[in-house]
């Protein structure tokens, strides 16, 4: 999808965006993390911006940002707390993404002018207790009933479940076929029967933004409410892939962010900071520690937008998708680690936010694939080079 932006208007977003960030949304950090959700006067303003529609092209009301432009603009939020980020991502990749691709014109019509204007919020389930990384033996089901099917099954650690009004969720219409070919993509809106969701998780890090399982009883939804019309039955793990690798890239991006904020927080500290008589950042070991995550930073802002690239012109992008997910995620952990010990015994206390990105910054290994998976995906597609 060609974006509805030039250079100079898009650039004016960014513009916005980064004010927004700084002045708006940093000032308010500890409040998040204190009450553990994002106030709602902040999901109000972002609805006003149009920040729900990022990727949702302007024929449904929303503003058309090319893969890379939304990259660039979740660089920006992942600089601040992940739950602002969270309020709204899930419409923009995983929570529109399939409909976008793969939604017929009345799922079209219906679901994203909603989407966009953040009418709706969405989520994505994919994940079970028994199947996380191993995402194709999925035991929910969905078995045909006349012009319907009923689902049955749990989806755990849902991001947005407990927000979300309508729900991406994969479930199996095949018993026949094992793994991923007996998979479809079903769009369940909450107020169906039978949608439940689970208490919401305490996690170590991220927090504002709510995970919680998704337990479906007997729900029963039309045929038409697979992604795609009931000619795409079996079909809803190709689309989970493709929303995947855009999501990988996303994490990418997101990371890369994170770690612009955490760096930024150590370099001023570094300078403030006097140890014997001088500033640290005098100090070359704490230098050392400051170029290793500046190199390795700039690595990965230039994999993330590559792979975003990749994914805009329609490459087969899954191992550059794969790969900036998998160097940056671990590369923000790496920077959000340095950063602790340039603080030193602050950087362990609430008092300064690095204690808290680097809570944020571990969640990043797991979610949109394990970095242990990544290093499968890439491997596996890297040796067909060699047979």
């Amino acid at each position: 999808m060609a974006s509805a932006f030039d250079s100079q208007s898009f650039q004016a977003l960014l513009d916005t965006v980064e004010r927004y960030v700084k002045n708006r949304l940093m000032p308010l950090e500890e409040l998040v993390e204190e009450k553990n959700a994002v106030p709602e006067d902040i999901v109000a303003e972002m609805r006003e911006m149009g920040l729900f529609g990022l990727g949702i092209p302007q024929e449904y009301e929303g503003l058309e940002l090319d893969i890379e432009q939304e990259m660039q603009v979740q660089m920006l939020f992942s600089q601040t707390s992940q739950a602002f980020r969270l309020v709204f991502w899930p419409n923009v990749g995983i929570g529109s993404k399939g409909i976008v691709l793969a939604g017929t014109p009345e799922q079209k019509q219906r679901y994203l002018p909603k989407l966009a204007s953040g009418e709706y919020r969405a989520a994505f389930c994919l994940t079970e207790p028994e199947a996380g990384s191993d995402a194709a033996s999925l035991k929910t089901t969905a078995v045909r009933d006349g012009d319907h099917y009923v689902l049955n099954g749990t989806k755990r650690f849902i991001t947005n479940a407990l927000h979300a009004d309508i729900f991406t969720v994969m479930a199996r219409t095949d018993k026949s076929k094992p793994g991923a070919d007996g998979i479809s993509a079903f769009i369940v809106e909450r107020s169906t029967p039978g949608l439940h969701i689970g208490k919401q998780e305490k996690k170590m890090g991220q927090r504002g933004s709510a995970i919680c399982d998704v337990i479906l009883e007997n729900v029963r939804v039309p045929a038409d409410a697979i992604i795609g019309g009931a000619q795409n039955e079996g079909k809803g793990f190709r689309i989970a892939m493709q929303v995947l690798d855009s999501g990988r890239a996303s994490v990418a991006a997101s990371a890369v962010g994170l770690a612009r904020r955490i760096i930024d927080e150590a370099a001023r500290y570094a300078l403030q900071r006097k140890q014997f008589g001088q500033p640290i950042a005098n100090f070359q070991l704490i230098q050392a520690m400051l170029a290793d995550s500046e190199a390795e930073y700039l690595a990965g802002l230039a994999l993330a937008l590559r792979a975003g690239q990749a994914l805009q012109q329609g490459e087969d992008a899954r191992t550059l998708a794969a790969s900036a997910k998998y160097f940056c995620s671990e590369m923000v952990g790496r920077v959000a680690d340095r950063a602790v010990q340039i603080f030193g015994g602050s950087g362990y206390v609430a008092e300064y936010p690095v204690e808290r990105l680097y809570r944020d910054a571990r969640a990043m290994r797991i979610y949109e694939g394990t970095s242990q998976v990544l290093q499968l995906v890439i491997a596996k597609t890297m040796l067909k080079r060699y047979e």
